[in-house]
């Protein structure tokens, strides 16, 4: 279940809204936690008994570690990271690294492997990568553990954020998981609602419109895509890939406000980006602090000679591409970030300083070129793609209506507008905790008119797809 399908939106969510709001304080955890065993169970019920085990072995494991003396902490520590990463590694990647080792013996005159293929739980990078932060920040002792095991079952299973985020580190939400009270006022749920039907006019409105012709000139054998087509299709994609995944983010975290729940911010204007490295301080903010925590910093961080701090850098984010999908063209996605993230300490900072606002534009160029990698069916496909985008002629593009050139717009200039720092400014101050009666009238008017034309937009369309659904 996605936040934009007819089920969820027309039932679901009003539903558990009324049980929600109706529902003594004592009691709200309990709807919640129904509620997100309900709405998983919908998309993976055939996982859900492995998820809520997983879940069960890394409590009492993270009790016990907390009890435990030094010696034995780090040995409940690995035996919890084991567990999660070697689930994480069995249904995201033995089919991965099946094929390519069968490939291998195949080219080396051998008999192709044969077996069954291994189903993705739905939403596993996401609520791994969470406990994992819980039992990790547990050992560091920057939280106590919950001593309740349905108050920890919560934090991994609320629904809001479980099947694409934002990851929410524990220490983010310790508090709130057990009191609520401080944002639990009539402002902030209207806030949520608001935030909520901004995220879903980005993901309706617009990511789908775009989503439709990227898939078809994506779709397109590449020897028939003329230069112009191809940037088009690239061009589109990029601007789908933002408000798919962004208006997915402000929905998640306008449910977490409607529920009490401060979720932290995942997205931050990431094409008035001026450096790669700017790029993803604005990109997937979630992921990206969790890399640098748990990966980069331990590794060494920016405390280690040049060399070294390239090879963490490369590494990070090839691990980056490889969470984000289980094929050689992610991999080569991270790659390729990692490699300007190294060449923006090389020289790259100093020549887009020099730029100025004008470092936008190369800057944009690459984060497209790296979609390109991302959206691509496979390494040799991204390959022939980027060929015609770059050596293709100069055909003229098919007829396209109003419709798309119109939303093609909308998404360029709602995605460098902030670039102007007053709208930037304006952003932040948005959703304040303090609302006038004529600025929530305000609000009220305008999430009433998205949600109507995102409402009619899905019961008008069948083609609703979530890019992150599947990671």
């Amino acid at each position: 279940m996605v936040f934009s399908s007819t089920v969820f939106l027309f039932y679901f969510l009003p539903s558990f809204l009324l049980l929600y709001f109706l529902a003594p304080t004592q009691f709200k955890n309990a709807v919640a936690l129904v509620a997100s065993i309900a709405f998983y169970a919908w998309g993976g019920l055939s996982f859900l008994a492995l998820f809520l085990v997983s879940v069960v072995v890394n409590f009492f494991l993270i009790q016990l570690m907390d009890r435990a003396e030094s010696w034995q902490k780090r040995i409940y520590l690995i035996s919890s990271v084991v567990i999660n990463v070697a689930m994480l590694f069995y249904f995201k990647y033995a089919n991965f690294f099946l094929e390519n080792f069968s490939a291998v013996k195949t080219a080396l005159g051998g008999s192709e492997l044969t077996w069954e293929k291994v189903m993705l739980p739905i939403g596993i990078s996401f609520f791994t990568f969470e406990k994992l932060t819980y039992t990790i920040d547990i050992y560091r002792g920057v939280n106590r553990p919950l001593r309740s095991f349905w108050d920890f079952l919560l934090y991994i299973m609320l629904f809001p954020k479980m099947i694409a985020g934002p990851i929410v580190r524990f220490h983010e939400i310790a508090g709130q998981l057990t009191d609520r009270r401080a944002f639990d006022t009539i402002d902030h749920k209207l806030a949520g609602m608001f935030r909520f039907g901004i995220g879903l006019a980005k993901k309706v409105l617009i990511a789908n419109v775009l989503g439709q012709e990227a898939d078809r000139i994506f779709g397109l054998n590449p020897v028939e895509l003329s230069a112009p087509l191809a940037w088009l299709g690239a061009l589109s994609y990029t601007f789908q890939i933002y408000f798919d995944f962004s208006g997915y983010s402000d929905m998640a975290i306008g449910l977490g406000r409607m529920m009490g729940f401060q979720f932290p911010e995942n997205f931050n204007n990431p094409y008035v980006s001026r450096s790669i490295t700017e790029f993803w301080q604005r990109w997937h903010i979630t992921l990206g602090r969790w890399m640098r925590d748990y990966l980069y910093i331990p590794l060494g961080g920016n405390r280690v000679k040049p060399s070294r701090l390239y090879i963490n850098l490369c590494t990070v984010f090839i691990l980056s591409g490889f969470w984000h999908g289980a094929a050689w063209n992610f991999v080569a996605w991270g790659a390729f970030h990692g490699l300007f993230l190294v060449l923006d300490r090389l020289f790259l900072l100093r020549i887009t300083s020099r730029l100025g606002a004008l470092s936008l534009v190369p800057t944009f160029l690459v984060t497209v070129v790296g979609w390109v990698l991302f959206r691509a069916e496979s390494l040799a496909g991204a390959y022939a793609y980027l060929k015609q985008m770059f050596g293709g002629g100069m055909g003229e593009l098919p007829y396209l209506n109003n419709e798309f050139w119109a939303v093609l717009l909308l998404a360029a200039v709602g995605s460098f507008i902030a670039a102007w720092p007053p709208v930037e400014r304006w952003e932040v101050s948005l959703f304040s905790e303090k609302l006038s009666l004529p600025y929530t009238a305000g609000l009220t008017l305008v999430t009433a008119v998205l949600l109507v034309l995102s409402g009619g937009a899905i019961l008008g369309s069948s083609f609703n797809p979530f890019i992150y659904f599947r990671f």
